[in-house]
């Protein structure tokens, strides 16, 4: 079976998913958390991808990014692979990928998902019972979007500059949005855009992506709904 081509566009933010092959762990000590995002800080600088938000969990990882161009998000996420895996195997005596295929991504709208989307992404550790609030879990975006934490790896969106005219400011209007629930209509929503790859917007927001790519992206997810991640 063919692959299913992924589209990214200039300027345009993804919601970037990878799992591990078989759900199986791709993070097992402290130590490898910080050298993902060693790499993933040298493949966004090397390829201009702007992170806004990610979230290193056990056995995946999400990342919010917008390129600066239809390639940069795939060399991104290559860069950190050809070196995250051979990491992996040599650490651990282990052969192999460690990824079960290639990630899954979708376009966010902006103007409608973007700070939705990071919210999805930073409560993954509340939602899988790992913590009980995003502040208690290490591995994440949410330090530094939300209390002000220095972390190179963020580049702050338009969209979040807008929450206020100072950093202190907007780390608070952020950290209140996390007050109310993203409910269950709006979690499948992202869920299935990422799983299938199908444009997280509103129908003018899909349709003016499906004309600026030329052809039709992704499709309505069928089946029972995916689980949380």
């Amino acid at each position: 079976m063919p692959r299913k081509p992924r589209f990214f566009l200039p300027d345009v933010p993804a919601h970037i998913v990878q799992r591990g092959h078989s759900q199986e762990p791709v993070f097992f000590e402290d130590d490898d958390y910080h050298v993902y995002l060693r790499w993933l800080n040298e493949a966004a600088e090397r390829y201009d991808c702007k992170i806004h938000a990610y979230v290193l969990m056990t056995n995946h990882v999400h990342i919010l990014a917008t390129p600066p161009d239809k390639n940069g998000i795939s060399s991104m996420m290559q860069y950190v692979g050809r070196r995250y895996v051979p990491y992996i195997n040599r650490t651990y005596g282990t052969s192999g990928s460690i990824w079960e295929g290639r990630f899954k991504a979708s376009l966010i709208c902006d103007e409608l998902y973007l700070l939705t989307c990071m919210r999805y992404i930073e409560l993954n550790p509340v939602r899988a019972n790992m913590v009980n609030v995003p502040n208690q879990y290490r591995w994440s975006s949410f330090k530094g979007n939300a209390k002000g934490a220095e972390n190179e790896l963020l580049t702050d969106h338009s969209l979040y500059l807008r929450l206020g005219k100072t950093k202190s400011a907007r780390n608070n209007a952020y950290k209140a949005l996390f007050k109310g629930h993203i409910d269950e209509g709006e979690l499948k929503k992202i869920g299935d855009a990422w799983q299938t790859g199908t444009p997280l917007g509103d129908d003018k927001f899909k349709v003016k992506i499906e004309r600026k790519l030329k052809l039709k992206v992704g499709q309505a997810r069928r089946g029972r709904p995916a689980k949380e991640g």
